[in-house]
């Protein structure tokens, strides 16, 4: 799906809200892929189709659409996409239009910090909030179900080892459904600083219960705002960052839990011989995409950037695939609600 370039104006200010701020992040790789020549591409595995700004700064049914921080496939072909106030937003997959909206809420009926979503098989909602943090679910018209069991040390603390707001930020299912995979933002109190957990549960019946956990280096300077499955077991790892005065930095990486230890039952991960965390692959530098006419409110290495928090993979042929990003305009009148469609050519996997 080609997406048309579509440059909104906004005609009301917004108080701006605080963006995700990290240290000035390095440089990728030496051993990343320069960007192929061609129309549009971002890197040697990665092209740019298009990009939306059809949603921002706009309402619907009376809730802002905006703040959205993760994307699922709906099974009934639309595109479910959540807002960290509690939004949770059904678009056609066509147009990006709104169709329903639907609010979200605890056991006690407060808001949640919403930031990764699963649409399950039978059509209920998977949703990490940070508050805890946690993962519950939900059914299509909101209704809460249950909650799944988190283990100890991803607490917030004093509860756990874990820092406000830098908790659950990407959730996935792994193909076959019986796998469910969190992606911490940032790094527990004791882990070295940029090595995030992921954490895992199993399918047993109707619930989920704690599996194997990961332990996944970051760029310096870069959090973890998405994991995504793609059809092969890999993931794809979106990887996130914001210095003031310079913009964003996200990078797409493909990463393999093949042949990675078992963190459940290590304290802390400080780089002891005989851990091995998830091996990683740069597919794109997204800095390096052209820029297609896009433009930013405020300043950005490459105009078309903004803090992108969602992913969703919409369709899949021989290890080619289309990908869906969003960017969380943390309902501020510098940033943008963007959507963006990519193609990603997946390298062959190893068998080391």
């Amino acid at each position: 799906m080609r997406l048309r370039i579509l440059l909104a104006t906004v005609t009301t200010a917004l108080t701006a809200a605080a963006a995700p701020v990290a240290a000035a992040p390095a440089a990728p790789p030496a051993s990343a892929a320069a960007p192929a020549a061609g129309a549009h591409a971002c890197s040697s595995s990665v092209t740019l189709a298009g990009f939306s700004d059809t949603l921002d700064k706009t309402t619907y049914e009376g809730a802002f659409v905006g703040n959205l921080s993760a994307l699922s496939v709906d099974r009934d072909g639309g595109i479910a996409a959540l807002s960290d106030r509690s939004s949770l937003f059904t678009l056609d997959r066509r147009t990006f239009a709104p169709t329903s909206v639907v609010n979200l809420a605890d056991e006690k009926g407060t808001p949640l910090d919403s930031e990764g979503l699963v649409v399950d098989r039978d059509g209920t909602r998977l949703v990490t909030s940070e508050t805890e943090p946690s993962v519950r679910r939900y059914a299509r018209d909101g209704r809460l179900l249950d909650r799944l069991p988190v283990p100890a040390p991803l607490a917030v603390a004093p509860a756990g080892r874990a820092t406000a707001n830098q908790t659950f930020e990407g959730l996935t299912l792994l193909p076959g459904g019986r796998t469910l995979l969190a992606g911490m933002e940032g790094s527990l109190s004791g882990d070295t600083p940029g090595t995030v957990r992921f954490q895992t549960w199993t399918r047993r019946g109707a619930h989920f219960v704690p599996a194997a956990q990961y332990g996944y280096r970051t760029d310096s300077g870069l959090g973890v705002s998405e994991t995504t499955a793609a059809p092969d077991g890999r993931l794809l790892v979106l990887e996130r960052g914001f210095t003031a005065g310079f913009g964003n930095t996200v990078r797409l990486y493909l990463a393999d839990l093949r042949h990675a230890t078992d963190t459940r039952r290590i304290d802390t991960l400080t780089g002891q011989t005989g851990v091995r965390l998830v091996r990683k692959t740069l597919l794109a530098d997204l800095v390096n995409c052209p820029s297609l006419g896009a433009t930013a409110r405020q300043p950005q290495p490459n105009p078309l950037l903004d803090n992108i928090e969602g992913m969703a993979v919409t369709g899949a042929s021989s290890g080619r695939l289309k990908v869906l990003l969003v960017s969380d305009d943390n309902q501020s009148a510098t940033q943008i609600t963007r959507l963006y469609s990519l193609r990603v050519h997946l390298p062959h996997r190893t068998t080391q």
